[in-house]
């Protein structure tokens, strides 16, 4: 299927060229952050694992509309699209307020996790401000599934890539001072992303009401009343793969929290970790997008053994690509680590937890690919059950008790992040295997339609 192999391998590029222009974002403030100052790099680190985690959740809501909208194109059915967007608006408010309300009061969860309190007010204030960049960064996810299902990814990723020109210069100035503002920190590089957030949200406007291609599509006529049936499908689909993502990111984004309590050092070397971590995945999560997009509208098009194969077509690459892409980290560790900061005990504590990294990166590559297909099939259950089950109870809580008490003989590990990284590779392994059979079972020829 060289053809189909084509069609994904570009799309997946075009997708993975706008994440990794995102993940650029978080780069850019870890840089940023890191050369203010060490408690600055420590409030990012535990304010972006907070943001990231309500986001990406939600984020996870709209983007498992993409088989939705891809089925429709391949079953020829423009007009419906429009009128399913439309219908997402509703969802988009929903889950707007519930993130906004988060990010708004965060103090509950930081006392919890014991963030220090000499941390807390830089965190809270990271956080309010992001909480109302939050708006169009969901608005524009619509705008960017919408795009991947139409197999045009490359408009989305022309705005993400130029957004960078404006993202850089703007964390900098802010955190730093400048343009006749006091240096801000952290919070500086918050202001930069909301500001880019609502530009790019304009753009994205722009674009539907002007470009010819989403013209058959009518998007623009009238809303029509909240559909509860097509609401309901959306949250079949949405709410488990929303709440997915969430039990995902947090397995890992919430342990910046419990490091916390190990103090700056610690803090600043799980972030670097974290990052790392975040942009190796946009290259299966660009690899899954594109093939689930694939299976889905060849599903739509009733042809269902084309859509198996480009299935496995996708695993297989997944693979491959999640053992270049480890091994780079394990080999390059100490150099990729001295990036981020010229703090020589941040860099030998970061590249010490990179090969943890490394191991975590390639389960997450193979169970990445896996979950993106078997929503194309509607199975959305029992994933966010195992995610459950092994990312919280598996890593997150195995990884609290060896750092902090000990487990099994083991421990504890207090002054390191390494057994939150070693637990949760463990459990996201175990995950792995489990989400590859439950899509040999989901490919089986015999399956239904």
């Amino acid at each position: 299927m060289p053809s189909e192999r084509t069609t994904v391998l570009r799309h997946a590029g075009t997708v993975l060229a706008g994440q990794l222009a995102v993940m650029a974002f978080g780069v850019t403030d870890t840089i940023v952050a890191g050369r203010h100052s060490e408690g600055a790099l420590a409030a990012l680190s535990i304010g972006s694992a907070v943001f990231i985690s309500v986001y990406v959740a939600l984020m996870g809501v709209l983007q498992a509309l993409l088989p939705v909208w891809a089925e429709q194109r391949g079953a020829h059915l423009s007009s419906a699209i429009g009128v399913s967007v439309r219908q997402a608006l509703y969802l988009w408010l929903i889950v707007t307020a519930l993130g906004m309300a988060a990010l708004l009061a965060p103090g509950a969860l930081l006392r919890w996790t014991q963030v220090p309190e000499a941390l807390r007010g830089q965190v809270e204030t990271y956080l309010r401000i992001l909480a109302f960049g939050l708006p169009p960064a969901l608005l524009f996810r619509i705008y960017s599934t919408l795009n991947q299902a139409l197999g045009k990814p490359q408009l989305v990723t022309w705005l993400q890539v130029g957004s960078l020109a404006l993202k850089v210069p703007l964390s900098i100035g802010f955190a730093f001072g400048a343009f006749g503002l006091p240096a801000q920190g952290a919070a500086g590089c918050a202001w930069a992303t909301l500001v880019v957030n609502y530009a790019l949200l304009a753009v994205g406007v722009w674009m539907l009401r002007t470009r010819p291609m989403y013209a058959p599509l009518a998007l623009w006529r009238p809303m029509e009343r909240p559909d509860p049936a097509q609401l309901a499908r959306f949250a079949r689909l949405g709410v488990p793969a929303g709440l997915s993502i969430l039990v995902e990111v947090t397995s890992f984004s919430l342990v910046a929290l419990f490091v916390a309590r190990q103090g700056t050092l610690s803090s600043a070397a799980h972030q670097i970790a974290s990052n790392l971590g975040a942009v190796f995945y946009m290259v299966p999560l660009s690899l899954a997008i594109a093939t689930s997009a694939r299976v889905s509208f060849w599903r739509g098009a009733g042809d269902e053994a084309r859509a198996r194969s480009i299935a496995w077509m996708g695993f297989r690459l997944a693979a491959l690509m999640g053992i270049a892409l480890a091994a780079t980290l394990f080999i390059a560790r100490e150099a990729i680590a001295g990036l981020y900061s010229n703090n020589l005990q941040i860099v030998a504590l970061a590249a010490a937890i990179l090969p943890l990294v490394a191991a975590y990166h390639l389960a997450d590559a193979l169970q990445t690919l896996c979950i993106f297909v078997l929503r194309s099939y509607h199975i959305t259950i029992a994933p966010l059950v195992i995610y459950c089950l092994l990312l919280w109870g598996g890593g997150m809580a195995c990884g609290y008790l060896l750092a902090y008490h000990g487990l099994a003989g083991w421990g504890p590990y207090g002054d390191t992040p390494a057994p939150f990284w070693a637990a949760s590779a463990m459990a996201l392994g175990v995950t792995a295997l489990a989400f590859a059979g439950m899509l040999w079972r989901a490919l089986r020829p015999s399956r239904p339609a």
